[in-house]
């Protein structure tokens, strides 16, 4: 049977059936190279349209495409050319009679915007492996304590004015100044995880970083060349110096023989390398953090703090002598002021975060791209990096973009299938033209759109905003618009993420109230949470376009405000098991389903509280259904949209509800193309159709029992 959808008003152009996108079903090669032949190809409904055509921006070339193939509701037009070396925009423009319709990224367009149109770059490639991967995101510190050996011990240091401190209560909350508080989470205590982490179906781990540094997060880097002992290996403890001058803490001193004594270092290298080894075996693979728009104000390349300088082995530091041969490795503001305190550039002017002066240092540059190409080739064979505050990396527009060209360069010719994934707020198009990031953080085209749409907060818990809370058509307005800011193959592979190190734990959101641990006390960010909504969350993330990243325990439900807060330890022993159980089966129907992994996107409905859309790969097609109301209601879901028709089998996997989910197999009707569902409150439910899978056809008496056998299902208990 037809869609009724697809026969009524046939004199009108049906602008729901039109679809084109630049994933592999529609645009065949997705991502050609130049001298490549490519197919591009654009559906309508079924005999809909009079005339289609394909429009190269730039060169006002126009083609009537050609009708290439039908199916039972759609008809597919074809264009052929072979791309040359130039970046290639493109949109359609479908006729019938005097109704015209454009068609570009955002779908079908009464006009012609081509900043939103199709792209092909040639020769830009997303390594395969990133796309639509299932990642692991772990604060180091905080994951597992597998070596109480390289443990920083208490007033081991002075950081930042305070000697740092070794937290003994694993489950103790962060306090507001966490940043010298150390829990002893170390690469040991992530190796000994390896098979829990596996079992959840993660694919990359992506670590924070794990470079020398004085601090917990390690964002201020003091030495790029070597793992830190202290989540490595220490093997040579060597006493304590003392001091020579009395203004400084001998502890400094003991750090620079922990910490970057030759043997630890080596030996936490050698570790690492072969941690790396056994993570390759597993079919598992490593995203590193890199942090190259400054540095600490313990490096050795400064060394404010005079460590290296008393030990004796190193160069002169740039703080302590002009002479220094990393003296232009910083921008200093006073030529005359050695040995009186010397002012330098700070990243967002804090002193202990030395901004890196690459312009005026070709020798720095070069450091730098040696250690982008160092870790990505063997012994450690790292797969990707993530690049911490890149736009900012510089001390202008013009030297960022090439510094990432030349970086990108060094990094895929060392290992031509790392991931370059950068932290980026704000539009990426400039950095994602195929020379320079191959994907970003996803935000803006996913973390604020869903937050939005299912809490009503921001990402940091520092604002709730009740017009945005529910409304479904502004959900796919954000997603689409950002989406259109990025290339497919960049959107394939950006991490998407429910809650990271630099915002609130998404958990914590579900509660929709404003605070941060300095004024709301951390016990707040547990209060009044809601596990069904936190569902919804990760059966978006597991069904959107890109690569789901959980970061380390949101799978068990863990809280927190924003930083500090959200780098509790991982609560071991106290784990919510039906949660993890959840995370496994939703990875498992992401990891299943090429859809999914890389399949098209197409909005099918919105309204308050309510969203759905589909995904479809070749055969396979995938129905994401979600109802953010405390009340039921009953959801029409126009599935022909996506291809779906009467006969198909279509089967429910997954529904997620307020008390529990169901992982129960359901088929359920299509009739007229049409999906009907009763829908209890703040619940999800996913749908998987394969056209090879086809069911018998029946009569509507027995469609109603059916329908009626899917309710009594949804009474069935939270799993185990």
């Amino acid at each position: 049977m037809e869609p009724e959808n697809l026969t009524l008003n046939i004199e009108k152009l049906n602008r729901q059936a039109l679809f084109c996108d630049e994933n592999e079903d529609f645009r065949i090669p997705p991502e050609p190279d130049a001298g490549e032949q490519v197919t591009l190809r654009f559906r309508t409904a079924k005999n809909n349209a009079d005339h289609v055509y394909y429009i190269e921006e730039g060169k006002t070339l126009e083609v009537e495409m050609e009708k290439a193939d039908s199916d039972e509701m759609f008809d597919y037009y074809e264009h052929h050319f072979t791309v040359g070396e130039q970046v290639v925009c493109y949109r359609f423009r479908v006729e019938k009679g005097e109704e015209i319709c454009h068609y570009n990224r955002l779908g079908a367009a009464m006009d012609t915007q081509s900043c939103f149109s199709f792209r092909i770059t040639p020769g830009f490639h997303t390594p395969e492996w990133a796309k639509g991967a299932v990642m692991y995101q772990i604060f180091v510190d905080r994951f597992r304590c597998g070596d109480t050996n390289n443990n920083v011990e208490t007033g081991e240091y002075v950081y930042i004015g305070r000697p740092v401190y070794r937290v003994d209560e694993w489950d103790r909350y962060p306090s507001t100044m966490d940043v010298g508080c150390f829990y002893g989470g170390d690469l040991q205590g992530v190796r000994d995880k390896l098979d829990y982490i596996q079992s959840l179906g993660v694919e990359v781990i992506y670590f924070n970083p794990i470079f020398v540094s004085p601090s917990n997060h390690k964002y201020d880097c003091q030495d790029y060349d070597h793992i830190d002992p202290h989540y490595g290996k220490i093997v040579k403890d060597g006493g304590e110096l003392v001091a020579e001058d009395a203004k400084d803490n001998s502890g400094a001193s003991k750090y620079v023989i922990r910490s970057a004594d030759k043997a630890n270092l080596d030996a936490s290298d050698k570790f690492f390398a072969d941690f790396m080894e056994e993570i390759h075996s597993r079919g598992m693979r490593v995203i590193i953090d890199g942090v190259f728009n400054h540095c600490g104000s313990f490096n050795k390349w400064l060394d404010r703090e005079l460590i290296y300088e008393r030990d004796g082995s190193y160069d002169c530091g740039a703080y302590v002598s002009a002479d220094s041969p990393y003296r232009t490795f910083f921008k200093f503001f006073r030529e005359d002021a050695w040995p009186n305190n010397p002012n330098y550039d700070g990243w967002w002017g804090h002193d202990t975060l030395p901004k890196l002066n690459y312009e005026e240092s070709p020798k720095l540059y070069e450091y730098i791209m040696n250690i982008a190409r160092k870790w990505v080739s063997p012994p450690y064979c790292v797969d990707g990096w993530r690049l911490d505050v890149a736009a900012d990396l510089g001390h202008s527009s013009e030297f960022n973009h090439q510094f990432w060209r030349d970086f990108r360069k060094v990094v895929k010719e060392a290992n031509p299938e790392a991931l370059i994934l950068a932290e980026h707020y704000g539009d990426p198009i400039e950095w994602l033209q195929g020379d320079q990031w191959d994907t970003i953080m996803n935000y803006d085209a996913f973390m604020e759109p869903l937050t939005w749409f299912l809490t009503g907060m921001e990402k940091h818990s520092d604002e709730c905003n009740a017009s945005l809370y529910g409304d479904g058509e502004n959900f796919f307005r954000s997603m689409y618009y950002h989406m259109s800011r990025m290339q497919t193959q960049s959107v394939q592979t950006a991490m998407n993420e429910l809650s990271n190190h630099d915002h609130s734990r998404f958990m914590t959101r579900t509660n929709r109230t404003v605070g941060r641990i300095g004024n709301m006390g951390p016990a707040a960010a547990e209060k009044g949470v809601h596990h069904g909504i936190f569902r919804e969350g990760v059966l978006i993330q597991m069904t959107w376009p890109g690569a789901p990243t959980i970061y380390y325990g949101d799978e068990t439900g863990m809280c927190g405000w924003t930083d500090p807060d959200n780098r509790r330890t991982y609560p071991w022993g106290r784990e919510d098991h039906e949660l993890i159980e959840f995370h496994k089966y939703m990875v498992s129907i992401h990891k299943k389903n090429a859809a999914l992994r890389r399949g098209s996107l197409k909005k099918l409905l919105a309204d308050r509280q309510l969203i759905s859309y589909g995904r479809f790969c070749g055969n396979n097609r995938c129905v994401v259904v979600v109802n953010n109301s405390a009340v039921s209601r009953t959801v029409k879901v126009p599935v022909w949209e996506i291809g779906i028709c009467d006969n198909d089998r279509l089967t429910r996997v997954m529904m997620t509800y307020t008390e529990g989910y169901n992982v129960g197999a359901v088929d359920c009707p299509v009739e007229d193309g049409i999906l009907t569902l009763e829908m209890c409150g703040n619940s999800g439910i996913v749908l998987v159709s394969n056209k090879d899978e086809r069911r018998e056809p029946v009569e509507k008496n027995e469609q109603a029992g059916q329908s009626k056998q899917l309710e009594q299902s949804e009474q069935i208990k939270p799993a185990e």
